[in-house]
């Protein structure tokens, strides 16, 4: 059971140069140590600060994208809205455009079609008074061949005139 249990001259000796040890480290280890841990403590701070400003920075960032998307959109509404809207007022000032040009080619067309139609009636008019004469002198002509038959046919003329005789 010795070797379990140390003698007072040995632990005196094992004490002596771990104090030495301990000083030596307390005195030129331990602040380096000390400051290596404090420093890369202050390295995980400053980063995990850096980090959560980037997610604030970010979430700032994806804000404004998400606004700026939101604009985007009501923009391209006014656009396309604005957009039917000429389209409607081109499509039916068109409407009305043609409907006046037809309005104007269907009135010159009637008015054609009057002055042709006039111009029809005169012309059959002409015709038929130059037939009517033709055929008026051929039978005169034949009816009136003898002078008697003549003043006969003038004497009745003048009595349906009402012209008095000579």
């Amino acid at each position: 059971m010795e070797l379990f249990t140390p003698e007072v001259g040995l632990i005196f000796w094992m004490l002596i140069p771990f104090l030495v040890v301990f000083f030596i480290l307390a005195k030129f280890a331990w602040p380096a140590i000390l400051k290596g841990v404090n420093a890369r403590n202050k390295y995980i701070d400053d980063s995990l600060l850096a980090a959560k400003q980037a997610r604030d920075e970010l979430a700032r960032v994806k804000a404004d994208g998400q606004a700026i998307v939101e604009e985007a959109r009501k923009e391209q509404s006014r656009i396309l809205a604005e957009a039917a809207k000429s389209r409607d007022l081109i499509v039916n000032g068109a409407k009305d455009k043609a409907t006046e040009e037809a309005s104007k080619i269907m009135e010159n067309a009637r008015e054609q079609i009057a002055l042709e139609k006039e111009d029809a009636i005169r012309q059959i008019r002409r015709e038929v008074a130059t037939l009517s004469v033709e055929i008026s002198e051929k039978v005169l002509r034949k009816n009136l061949e003898k002078k008697n038959e003549q003043m006969d046919m003038i004497d009745r003329l003048l009595d349906e005139f009402n012209i008095p005789k000579s």
